[in-house]
């Protein structure tokens, strides 16, 4: 599940100090800071390039970022896995399953024989097993479990989502037996338990942090099923993950894979093209004729779900006033962002969802360049002498906005023309500990990539009512009105009547803009042309169990 955003919350200052101060604990495992050996490396694994430094290891808490993206198909296995191409759910720690008539209850039978992880700090006695299934998910379900509030207690994507009050119970009816119940019909369910963020944890590994009072360690020092075990973390310099030889679907080829998490000096095309990494993911627009010309690598573009957009703080005096809101969408010029930003890759966003989306809805009347309009809500509204506002930049390139820095500069220039002074602050990595400087941020550009092919995953996470209390969703609106929407559609089975549905919810965002669609972009990633067996999804990462280097 993915973005960059920025809380209007102070709450979440707390838990992602938590969540950091959790990090300490797996110093035991790095170094100092010395530079990569690139070419050690390279003769047993590869490096991979282009993201910023983890604050967690476990994608159960957070929703967005390299720890979700990146490491969790890499240290652990998900219940189901999404098909690339037709987005449906596959069996994979679940070899099966069955639904109920009710289409309330969940019955999924394990994949038998799946090893954990050895590790420095963990040795299992025994293979995955229905009480790991129990405890993944009870951890985040139920408040009075013992790790429930460990490294704070938060669970952004699921909390976006209402899984909390979806699923009333998790049990194990055998030993490689699982069962879940729901509240209510949900047709979104395996799609969301086969994405990155609902990973399996070892029971097990637990109950030993549990005896030693080390809970915190259960998400810095992670234990996993994945092809892959966490064995080194410098922050803000490197993650190496060693071979899973054990790993339930074969051993995987490469020994290592580091992943570079560093940004001193050149940048990270500079890297690949000295040969300092060998994977760069989410390269800028205008880097790819450079690419291009160069021999050694394999640029991909990757299928992406993904949308760009701006958060309107609608708790703003101003922002609060749906003219304002629709004057700042008419005021941008996304052809301009297009061909500057994106260089052709991208497309206009008419919507949230993207063109890709069954439920997609172009809105031309609602989504265009519409200068004097936007001046005449601006005056009518009472802001003929202008407006100032600020605006938050995280300056990491994403698939759906490969320069920020830019998208910003072309808004701040369309707002002038309407007379609103925008300011523009920046970070070199967007961080949410910053929730305390929210009062002073009236927009956030963010965007979202898809975990899931379902409507419900882009909507409800960014706009619901939940996902607003839950702190993830960036403009602080709640419409019951738009909630009620997501609800039918998710419960009713017949997909005409959740087209309906969910149309008229993209028709109520296109009518009070608590968010501005700006692009969709494509998700490129380069490689040395000597590596081969990269799986791709548009969802996230996949597992590097396939990949190795040509002889």
């Amino acid at each position: 599940m993915k973005t960059d955003k920025l809380c209007f919350q102070q709450s979440h200052m707390n838990t992602i100090i938590k969540l950091i101060c959790g990090l300490f604990s797996i110093t035991i495992l790095a170094a100092c800071s010395d530079d990569v050996d690139h070419s050690k490396i390279k003769r047993t694994g590869f490096v991979y390039c282009g993201q910023g430094s983890p604050t967690t290891f476990n994608p159960q808490l957070v929703d967005s970022g390299i720890t979700a993206e990146s490491l969790s198909p890499q240290l652990y296995s998900t219940l189901l896995t999404l098909n690339p191409d037709s987005h449906l759910p596959e069996p994979s720690l679940a070899a099966q399953w069955q639904v109920d008539e009710t289409g309330t209850i969940y019955t999924f039978e394990l994949t038998p024989n799946v090893e954990f992880q050895t590790t420095d700090w963990f040795t299992p006695t025994r293979p995955l097993n229905a009480q790991d299934v129990v405890f993944s998910f009870q951890r985040l379900l139920d408040s009075t479990h013992p790790f429930h509030y460990v490294n704070g207690g938060n669970y952004p994507w699921f909390t976006g989502l209402d899984f909390q009050n979806l699923v009333l119970d998790v049990r194990a009816i055998a030993p490689l037996k699982v069962q879940f119940t729901l509240a209510q019909p949900d047709n979104s369910f395996l799609s969301n338990i086969a994405t990155s963020h609902a990973v399996i944890l070892s029971q097990e590994y637990a109950r030993q942090l549990l005896t030693k009072d080390e809970k915190q360690k259960l998400d810095s020092l992670p234990v996993g099923t994945g092809p892959f075990y966490l064995d080194e973390f410098q922050p803000n310099d490197l993650v190496r993950l060693r071979r899973h030889n054990d790993y339930w679907q074969g051993t995987p080829k490469m020994e290592q894979v580091v992943f570079d998490v560093s940004h001193r000096g050149t940048g990270t095309l500079a890297k690949l093209l000295r040969n300092e990494c060998d994977v760069l993911t989410s390269p800028r627009s205008s880097q790819i004729p450079i690419i291009e010309r160069r021999d050694e690598v394999e640029l991909v573009a990757k299928p992406s779900m993904n949308v760009s957009f701006i958060g309107l703080n609608t708790a703003h005096p101003a922002l609060n006033d749906m003219r304002v809101r629709k004057a700042l969408n008419l005021a941008i010029n996304r052809e301009s962002i297009l061909d500057s930003v994106y260089y052709g890759t991208g497309n206009i966003a008419f919507t949230l969802l993207p063109p890709s989306s069954w439920a997609y809805q172009k809105d031309t009347i609602q989504i265009r360049y519409d200068r004097n309009y936007a001046q005449a809500l601006l005056n009518e509204a009472g802001y003929r002498d202008g407006l100032e506002l600020s605006m938050w930049v995280p300056l990491e390139p994403r698939a759906y906005n490969p320069s920020p820095r830019k998208t910003a500069e072309l808004i701040q220039s369309n707002f002038a023309q309407v007379g609103i002074k925008l300011n523009i602050i920046t970070e070199d990595r967007y961080r949410r500990s910053e929730a305390d400087r929210s009062s002073d941020i009236d927009l956030v550009l963010t965007g979202w990539i898809g975990d899931t092919g379902d409507p419900d995953n882009f909507l409800r996470p960014l706009l619901s009512c939940e996902s607003e209390r839950a702190g993830i969703n960036v403009s602080l609106w709640c419409n019951p009105d738009f909630d009620f929407l997501l609800d039918l559609a998710k419960e009713t089975n017949k997909k005409r009547y959740r087209l309906n549905l969910y149309r008229q919810a993209q028709n109520l965002l296109n009518e009070e803009f608590p968010v501005i669609p700006l692009a969709h972009g494509v998700q490129f990633q380069v490689n040395s042309n000597d590596l081969t067996g990269f799986k791709y999804s548009p969802f996230n990462s996949q597992p590097f169990d396939q990949v190795e280097r040509r002889q």
